[in-house]
Parts: structure tokens; sequence; C-alpha cells
């Protein structure tokens, strides 16, 4: 089973700062297409925001996201897992905390983020490699 760490070692991490208005967060994450970001201050993880963050706490609530701080209405109480946590944890960590992104950390430094379809997927990769060994095995036999 692969570790976070393997399923992340070519991807940049997107962040955001925490005193940046919810409107430019949101900017940025719809730019670089992701639905989930991280708020990190002076190398520390401060939060996460996320397209649920915006719908509860800015549309629904009646907030201004030209003048609210991403720090205002970020998630803080956050599950994080450590870049050695296999694919599987992670996939229980989300289901039982009930979310789809999770920070990735090495010790207190994020290394990366990801999401529950980023190991959907890595999984379906690591599903089709198994069936095309299978049947080079079987043709091979």
């Amino acid at each position: 089973m692969p570790q976070l760490k393997d399923i992340l070692h070519s991807r940049k991490l997107f962040s955001v700062q925490p005193n940046q208005t919810v409107a430019a967060v949101a900017a940025h994450m719809a730019a670089v297409n992701v639905g989930a970001i991280p708020v990190i201050e002076n190398n520390e993880l401060r939060g996460v925001f996320s397209e649920r963050d915006l719908m509860k706490r800015i549309v629904v609530g009646g907030r201004d996201p030209q003048r609210t701080l991403v720090s205002d209405v970020m998630s803080i109480n956050l599950t994080k897992a450590d870049e050695r946590t296999t694919s599987e944890e992670a996939m229980e960590m989300m289901h039982r905390c009930g979310c789809r992104h999770l920070p990735v950390m090495r010790g207190t430094e994020v290394v990366g983020f990801i999401s529950m379809r980023d190991l959907m997927l890595d999984e379906l990769e690591q599903k089709a490699e198994e069936i095309r060994h299978m049947r080079n095995y079987i043709q091979s036999v």
C-alpha cells in the first residue's frame, strides 16, 4: 500500500495566507483548480479553506467575500496525516472526520495536501496495473 509521500512526490503544494480576503482566495482556488486549500503563515498550518466553507460561512452566512478575511471563516479543527500514512489509512481518516481533504505533514511542516479524489485515482491506477500484470501472466502461461 503506497504512502502519501509516494502519491504526492511530484505535486506542487498550493496555499494561501490568513490575511487574504475570501474573494482573493476563491479566485486563486479557481485559477489552480482546487476545491480546498491550506492556509499557511510562517510555514505553519493555520487552517483549511474549502468550497464548503465558502458556501456555509460566506454565501449562506451573508458575508461579503471582498471584505471577509479567510482566517475568519476557514476550518481550524483539522485532521492531519503524516506523510508516511498509507492511502488506505488516509481514506479511513477522511471517513471518520467527514472531510474530503487532508494536510500532509512532516513533523510540523505541511508537505502536501491530498483529496479523496486523489486517493481514489491512485487506487484505480494500482488496480489497473494489477490487472495488466495478471493478463500478462495469464498470456505467458
